[in-house]
């Protein structure tokens, strides 16, 4: 009898896997928003949610978010623990999938259009997280992205870098209004690639701190709601030079998404 074909060891190490439901809400809608024609002219409209965790309450949400921008999505939950991925079947169903994999996505040469990862290169040393990106990136579907984000255990702060297949394009910031002080509160959810740059002279502590002027200045608007005031703050920064996305719809919902060149490591 010939031997056994050998199966590749997935590619990173089990991590903690804890998660809430609607944890990851701010980034879904995000990714139906101002990405949903994305999966709309897809060739293959296949989405990733990679390191879903002990539950796997984030890629039913994506799954069922994400139908509502096209019927036919297909999720594919990925784990490395296979006590997850087998705790996850019973919530397959079509168009819903789990497997064990890792940063390699085992997807047989499909190429996803979103990649989603959130809350798992935070767990990983500084030095690791690029090696990580251009695995991913390699196998992303010529318009797709990798989503690598980090947000706090109810997800009312909430950051995200949006890596495409040539590099890293953005920056996004999602805050619930009354949730924060001063918007560089989010500092401590930034992107591993981010997370230690936060110091005087790095790009993305000038950002930070540049946000943090607008919003004060924007106080006046206060009583008129949280949300105007942050509308202006976002229009404050695009008026300063700073290359903003998006625009008001966005920015109502407590968003902020800049071009990765204004916050990259120095």
């Amino acid at each position: 009898m010939p031997p056994r074909p050998r199966h590749p060891k997935p590619l990173g190490t089990i991590t903690r896997g804890t998660t809430n439901p609607n944890r990851l809400r701010r980034v879904d809608r995000w990714l139906a928003g101002s990405h949903g024609s994305r999966l709309r002219r897809a060739a293959d409209p296949l989405v990733v949610d990679l390191g879903y965790g002990a539950a796997p309450v984030t890629a039913v949400e994506l799954f069922t978010r994400l139908r509502s921008v096209r019927h036919d999505v297909e999720v594919v939950g990925i784990e490395i623990d296979p006590a997850r991925v087998a705790g996850a079947e019973p919530l397959a169903r079509p168009g819903l999938s789990f497997r064990q994999g890792g940063f390699e996505l085992p997807l047989a040469g499909r190429r996803p259009v979103i990649v989603r990862a959130f809350n798992v290169l935070r767990q990983y040393g500084e030095d690791e997280y690029g090696a990580y990106w251009d695995e991913v990136r390699s196998r992303l579907a010529p318009d797709g992205l990798l989503i690598d984000g980090t947000c706090d255990e109810i997800g009312r702060r909430s950051t995200w870098a949006a890596v495409g297949p040539a590099g890293p394009e953005s920056l996004s910031i999602s805050l619930r209004f009354g949730a924060f002080a001063l918007p560089s509160d989010v500092a401590e959810r930034l992107p591993k690639a981010l997370i230690h740059r936060n110091v005087e002279g790095e790009r993305v502590h000038g950002y930070l701190q540049a946000l943090d002027r607008a919003w004060l200045d924007a106080a006046a608007l206060a009583s008129f709601g949280n949300q105007q005031r942050w509308v202006a703050t976002c229009a404050a920064m695009r008026a300063a030079g700073w290359p903003v996305h998006d625009g008001p719809s966005r920015w109502r919902l407590g968003e902020l998404t800049v071009a990765w060149d204004a916050v990259a490591p120095g």
